[in-house]
């Protein structure tokens, strides 16, 4: 079977944003009085408080993300909900008040097209939440309602608030809060079906699923794929999976999932023994114990052959996100660390994700601390925003570094040396993650060459030599230092 994907997903660079904590609009600083508890923004943030970011907020920061070089938006959830994180929805079908209802999101979706950008939406359909109407009717109503088969009910009464009681309903990880759907109720199926479609009727590029895995009835994902796709053939379709997905990357159901398998050996590489790891020990991903060049070689051409090359090419690649401590925090605070994963980010295969404040050096730790206030224009790392813009322009101009083959070149102690390759564009990028000066030197065959080799990022010293057959090449690198070339 010949898997398709979506084309455009190849050459974005997507921005994560956390809706209540990326930019409250003019309109919502005016209104602030009737939101009388929300968090102060630069606040630590709590499990329960709303900051009161909005869609307002996005569409005036969308130049800001477009002289980024971003060209793809991926959002939490924006529907109704009683959390600031929205994962607990109560209506599907509208926009959270909070974050400006479905007229905000309505001119942003717009606004977003108009640039040329996508938009991508979260969608929670393995369960609800309490004050979701169907699981409300139910608590009302108890065995009457006619939505008790919507749900897992286990018996009664049922206990949604009182921990020292049985819940005697199904729900996500354990949480009361969170009911999960009967998905081998039809029409629970069809109901979900048809809020997949809506949305893409309305103009959205994508579905970013949550905890997908959790949704076991066989068939599902192979037909929510067919209606979403039967409605934009160039929709994409992500799932939040954190581990081996293969059973999902088989073409007739998710187009790439969250590539945590890139990240977890990309910071264990980069950050090395300098992780932090009470922030990431008991995770869904492991970015530790360190790993030398030849381990992280070997890790990726381990994730590179999972699955089909037309899957790679439109992976959600990562470093960090809402679920995880921010990098630079697990690096604790060491900012080569954070500047080497983003250049391994922005040139490996598949489509980077920038987790929002990340590229002016946001920190953060375990939830609820990784979703804080984007901070103010003075509390920026210029330097490291410099880093992200620079990466990204050179991606944007190069289609190596978006749909090139990838290949190992040298991978030895700290040193890793790889090369991406489309047509007569080739690329070198090296990287040194450890903390004395090294040379890298080795041969690369069959590839396009011409008589002098560019540095286009970073520092690095080359030498080079050209035989009938290979070139030769000694690149010296200083410590934590990584370098992009052409030839």
């Amino acid at each position: 079977m010949s898997i398709q994907t979506p084309d455009w997903v190849k050459h974005a660079v997507f921005y994560q944003i956390f809706p209540d904590r990326f930019a409250m609009s003019q309109k919502q600083q005016q209104q602030r009085s009737a939101l009388t508890r929300l968090e102060p923004w630069d606040a630590p943030p709590t499990y329960w408080g709303y900051k009161g970011g909005d869609l307002w907020g996005v569409i005036e920061n969308l130049d800001y993300l477009q002289d980024l070089g971003i060209n793809a938006v991926y959002f939490t959830p924006i529907f109704q909900s009683a959390s600031n994180h929205r994962y607990h929805t109560h209506d599907y079908y509208q926009v959270d008040p909070i974050l400006g209802g479905n007229e905000a999101f309505k001119a942003l979706l717009d606004a977003v097209h108009e640039r040329g950008m996508k938009l991508v939406l979260d969608g929670v359909f393995n369960h609800s939440s309490r004050g979701f109407f169907f699981f409300h009717d139910v608590l009302e109503n108890g065995a009457s309602s006619p939505w008790v088969d919507w749900f897992h009910i286990k018996g009664w009464p049922l206990s949604p608030y009182d921990d020292t009681l049985p819940a005697n309903y199904g729900a996500w990880a354990g949480l009361r809060a969170l009911p999960e759907f009967n998905h081998h109720n039809p029409h629970v199926r069809e109901y979900l079906m048809q809020i997949a479609e809506y949305w893409i009727k309305q103009g959205i590029d994508g579905w970013r699923l949550d905890v997908p895995a959790e949704i076991r009835v066989p068939g599902f994902w192979q037909e929510f794929r067919d209606r979403v796709k039967a409605i934009n053939p160039n929709a994409y379709i992500v799932g939040e999976i954190w581990l081996d997905a293969r059973q999902w990357l088989d073409g007739t159901q998710f187009d790439g999932v969250m590539n945590y398998l890139f990240a977890a050996p990309t910071i264990a590489f980069t950050a090395g023994d300098r992780v932090d790891v009470s922030l990431v020990e008991g995770r869904s991903y492991y970015p530790y114990p360190a790993i030398s060049a030849s381990e992280y070689a070997q890790k990726m051409q381990q994730v590179l052959q999972l699955y089909p090359w037309e899957i790679q090419l439109t992976q959600l690649n990562l470093l960090d996100s809402h679920d995880t401590s921010r990098l630079v925090s697990i690096a604790q605070g060491d900012w080569d660390s954070l500047k080497l994963a983003t250049l391994l980010l922005l040139t490996f295969p598949g489509a980077p994700s920038i987790y929002y404040g990340d590229e002016v050096g946001l920190a953060g730790g375990i939830d609820p601390d990784c979703r804080r206030g984007f901070p103010p224009e003075a509390d920026w790392n210029l330097e490291i925003l410099e880093w992200h813009r620079e990466l990204i322009k050179l991606r944007h101009k190069y289609t190596a570094l978006r749909i090139g083959d990838y290949r190992v070149l040298s991978a030895k102690g700290g040193v890793y040396v790889f090369s991406r390759n489309w047509e007569n564009e080739t690329l070198i990028i090296a990287i040194n993650a450890g903390t004395e000066p090294e040379k890298a030197n080795f041969e690369v065959e069959g590839f396009a060459r011409n008589n002098s080799i560019n540095l286009l990022f970073g520092e690095a010293k080359v030498k080079f030599e050209n035989s009938e057959n290979s070139l030769s090449l000694e690149i010296d690198l200083l410590p934590r230092s990584g370098a992009i070339l052409s030839f």
